[in-house]
């Protein structure tokens, strides 16, 4: 994102703990390694003052485990009519800043990433895989959305849909539902003292029983998003995103996806090839602890069945406690949940 912005004419800086380590040239290269773009990037900082305090738009990129403390951070010093920006924009965004959308700023969240990032070398240059052809945002306050929609539009000349609420972006069932159920599948015959003989490919290998979870924890999600007097419809089904209907088409869909190529999962090696999950994994301590369970919550706020949700959070709670203890919470009934998306 900050070479494209960069390539295409917009003032980028960077916000790092590893400042040194970037240089302020960042080229972009498609899968074959062939050269896309550069972007001269204004500033590279690990100064959030000087990284913030003059940006018209703040755009967030961490994991959702780290929203608070950023927000945080960010409170002494933004101001009024500044945008956050968060890619993707689920994992409670929306309560994580609602202190600096009270101080005036714009909230606004993708659905997806406008593209599948992979690093070529830490601060110099970056893969860009399946740049996709439409984006679609949410926004705080909502009467927002359409002017920020065709702001996106100009910015990364990708057609953007306003969506009718922040909500439709926070149930996007993606790495939500798409890795929490995966991992579940690969995971839940784990306990301490067992290792795996490899690191395995985690969309490659795909198979029939996670593609059986997967499709019945999107069911539920889809009954919440009935339930919710809001517009949802802008919560696609994986089903229909993927167009896959059965497990098998669903797994033989997945595996196919070119940009998910080669993609391991998340674990370690302990040593004489025997592998762990690596439970200190975005794809375990965001995806699970502020993804799933985000829906897990809202579920039960709204009375709608979950079984398979709970069975996946569940498992996930057993084999990492401390992580899932640090999980979002949501403190709030339905006319006031509701109230903050209308």
């Amino acid at each position: 994102m900050a070479a494209e912005l960069a390539d295409r004419g917009y003032r980028v800086t960077v916000y790092t703990s590893k400042a040194e380590r970037w240089q302020k040239r960042i080229e972009v290269y498609d899968a074959k390694d062939n050269f896309l773009l550069a972007g001269n990037i204004y500033c590279v900082t690990a100064d959030m003052k000087q990284a913030v305090e003059h940006a018209d738009l703040i755009f967030v990129t961490v994991p959702a485990q780290t929203f608070c403390s950023l927000a945080d951070e960010l409170i002494s010093y933004v101001r009024q009519g500044q945008y956050i920006g968060v890619v993707p924009g689920s994992g409670g965004a929306e309560f994580a800043f609602r202190s600096l959308v009270e101080k005036g700023c714009i909230l606004l969240g993708l659905q997806r990433v406008h593209s599948i990032a992979r690093l070529k070398e830490s601060g110099k240059s970056v893969y860009m895989l399946g740049r996709k052809k439409k984006l679609e945002v949410g926004t705080i306050p909502c009467e927002q959305s359409t002017d920020i929609a065709a702001m996106l539009e100009e910015m990364f000349g990708i057609e953007c849909e306003a969506l009718p609420n922040y909500l439709s972006v926070t149930l996007t069932p993606s790495n939500a539902i798409l890795h929490t159920t995966r991992l579940y599948t690969m995971f839940r015959d784990f306990e301490q003292g067992k290792s795996y003989e490899r690191n395995v490919l985690f969309y490659e290998e795909w198979d029939d029983r996670s593609s059986e979870m997967l499709i019945a924890c999107d069911a539920e999600l889809q009954a919440l998003c009935h339930r919710i007097p809001l517009d949802l419809s802008a919560v696609k089904s994986l089903r229909d995103y993927y167009e896959s209907y059965t497990a098998q088409d669903m797994t033989a869909k997945i595996r196919s996806i070119v940009a998910f190529k080669g993609l391991l999962s998340p674990m370690k090696c302990i040593g004489e090839d025997r592998w762990i999950p690596d439970f200190e994994s975005r794809y375990f301590t965001a995806d699970f602890s502020f993804g799933l369970k985000i829906i897990k919550e809202l579920c039960d706020l709204f009375s709608v069945d979950h079984e398979n949700i709970t069975e996946v959070w569940n498992w996930y709670q057993s084999v990492a406690q401390e992580n899932a203890k640090e999980a979002f919470s949501l403190d709030l009934g339905k006319d006031e949940c509701i109230a903050q998306y209308v």
